[in-house]
């Protein structure tokens, strides 16, 4: 990069329309996803790229783009040809030749490398259902430009709304901007980002904090982490953005050390902003400065609450403290701080450039914009989702995430994490949004969606959210730290079915004490999952119990594998039993012995013939 400092409105515009006109004469573009695709050889495709193309002398007309997470993670590695928009998945270095002299040389599609849909292949990305029943506003750059280029980010209107707010528009006309469009803070309850912002501009002081909360730590969540890996430079635009109508003039983004594609990005993204003027003093000559460092967590789940992330940051022992004085009053430091998470962040440079107006114009009435869900779990499409506010579950997981696998029944989703809960079936056709989410006994969270079919046991995953919340507990109030532990007590107990009837009215009445009497989110929260399963999934709870069965064959302890008689006597399933429980002939039926069987479960998925049951 050897672009001289931008230094007003007109020097970015100027530069822009240079790139752009430098873009005009490349033919082809190759993006290659390098961020979760990486684990799946996405790196040696791209280096099987250059190299055909440097044999075929073009490379000078091609170029090879390294992108963040484009979306389907389900098809991953995946590759986008532009112009031609042309999506292939599953793509290894083998395919690159055919891929280079079929599409780029002739400018034809690839079936065998396409998506299926209805038993035909579909290869625009704006036809796939996927993609086309998306609304990607937040999500447009990602995929579509390399993370680790500012240039990139400046042809696609990168940092144009930041100096255009910085020079045209007062801090309070800002707030009142976020305040109108109606955005809510992404990272989980959903409080008004604009009533929040108001809070720390009003709050006396002259240093002023702001902070991004990029501690993403619910499992199956990777929002905040493919934002940061994927368009790095909109997050630093909305925070520039929210310095300057907070009168911030340092800030912090707090982001998991497990996250090192993103840490490496934006760090590259500062260090290319702070080259251009874009951070610092004066930023763009408009007279206001700002600055920006990263601190990377060790991976506490209770820092993802504002005041233990303060703490984290003073370099104290990530605990969460007594509210109020709220952040916005005293936060890092004890100076006025604002928190806000990275998808809200995300959302500010759409909010001031399309206006309020038009930003509320989707969404439902009290749920403004769109919102990303990290799709996961047993759903055919795994992948990044962004819809508007109001879609249905149904829409989800059926339209884009294209169903179950197998053709099994969906049975629950659980979103919003360990401190979300489970939504059954009957709520498929009801609207997404942070209210109504709320109202069904779960919260809409960060954005993580686990799907879960009819071979889950309810059970079994309100131990887990709850196991992972009590190990995570800081320890700092008694409600958190002793009653999710007696609550576990109680789930492992169900889940060896070794417990009582009568244990599930005491569950109930602890989550509700811990759920009222925690010091924090993390405590008040945890119960969720087990309050929403025992609501709606009763009935699991009473066969682990009474019946000492497990319906979906999960629990270990209450399952006996039997071999039965259309057993052919093939053998495989004594072949893979590690502790030698299988005995039989040849031709013969099988048997297990029950005393030594250690219900692995590798007899079940070894069998062919569906001659063993769980």
């Amino acid at each position: 990069m050897s672009h001289k400092k931008i230094t007003s409105l007109q020097d970015i515009e100027k530069l822009r329309q240079q790139l752009l006109s430098r873009q005009q004469s490349c033919k082809a573009k190759v993006l290659v996803c390098m961020t979760g695709c990486r684990a799946l050889g996405a790196q040696d495709v791209c280096t099987e790229f250059r190299r055909q193309l440097k044999r075929l002398s073009l490379d000078e007309q091609v170029t090879v783009i390294e992108t963040g997470c484009i979306g389907m993670c389900a098809r991953a590695p995946v590759v986008l040809i532009e112009p031609y928009e042309y999506f292939y998945g599953g793509v290894a270095p083998e395919d690159v030749e055919e891929i280079i002299s079929t599409t780029i040389q002739k400018s034809k599609p690839l079936n065998r490398l396409a998506v299926t849909q209805d038993g035909k292949p579909v290869v625009k990305i704006s036809d796939i259902d996927f993609y086309k029943r998306q609304d990607r506003k937040v999500l447009e750059n990602c995929g579509r430009i390399d993370p680790r280029s500012i240039e990139n980010a400046i042809e696609r209107g990168g940092y144009v709304t930041a100096i255009r707010t910085l020079t045209e528009k007062q801090p309070q006309q800002i707030i009142d901007e976020v305040t109108d469009s109606g955005l809510r803070g992404r990272g989980g309850a959903g409080f008004p980002t604009g009533v929040k912002w108001n809070f720390a501009r009003k709050s006396p002081g002259e240093e002023k904090y702001l902070i991004c909360n990029a501690d993403e730590g619910d499992p199956g969540a990777f929002m905040d982490r493919a934002l940061l890996e994927g368009d790095p430079h909109r997050v630093i635009e909305g925070m520039i953005i929210a310095a300057y109508a907070i009168g911030a003039g340092h800030g912090f983004i707090y982001v998991r050390a497990e996250y090192p594609i993103a840490v490496e990005h934006i760090n590259i993204a500062l260090e290319q902003a702070r080259a251009l003027g874009l951070l610092g003093d004066n930023i763009a000559g408009a007279g206001f400065g700002f600055d920006i460092e990263v601190r990377m967590g060790a991976g506490a789940f209770v820092c993802g609450e504002e005041t233990a992330l303060i703490a984290s940051l003073e370099g104290k022992r990530g605990m969460p403290t007594t509210r109020p004085p709220f952040p916005a009053v005293k936060g890092y430091q004890g100076k006025p701080t604002n928190i806000n998470n990275v998808e809200t962040f995300a959302n500010i440079p759409i909010v001031l450039k399309d206006g309020a107006k038009n930003y509320s114009k989707i969404g439902t009435a009290k749920s403004k914009g769109t919102k990303i869900f990290a799709l996961a779990g047993k759903v055919n499409n795994t992948g990044l989702v962004e819809v508007p506010m109001g879609t249905t579950l149904r829409e989800i997981i059926f339209d884009i995430g294209g169903g179950i696998p197998k053709g099994r029944k969906f049975k629950a989703a659980q979103m919003g994490g360990p401190s979300g809960g489970c939504i059954p079936a009957k709520y498929l056709d009801r609207e997404i949004d942070y209210d109504s989410v709320q109202q069904i006994g779960a919260i809409m969270g960060s954005g993580g969606l686990i799907v879960m079919d009819e071979n889950t046991c309810m059970v079994d995953i309100a131990r887990y959210f709850l196991e992972f919340v009590q190990s995570e507990s800081c320890g700092n109030c008694t409600p958190c730290r002793v009653g999710t532990k007696k609550m576990l007590d109680i789930l492992n107990a169900v889940c060896a079915g070794e417990a009582r009837i009568e244990d599930l009215d005491k569950l109930e009445r602890m989550a509700v004490d811990i759920s009222k009497a925690s010091l924090c989110g993390l405590g008040q929260t945890a119960p969720n999952p087990v309050l929403s399963t025992l609501r709606n999934f009763k009935d699991e709870y009473v066969q682990h119990i009474v019946d000492k069965k497990c319906p979906a064959g999960v629990c270990t302890n209450l399952l006996t594998y039997e071999i039965l008689e259309v057993c052919t006597g093939c053998g495989a399933c004594r072949k893979v039993c590690p502790v030698g429980a299988i005995s039989g002939e040849k031709k013969e039926q099988h048997v297990i012995d029950q005393n030594k069987c250690i219900k692995c479960g590798q007899c079940f998925e070894a069998c062919k013939f569906q001659a063993i049951t769980k």
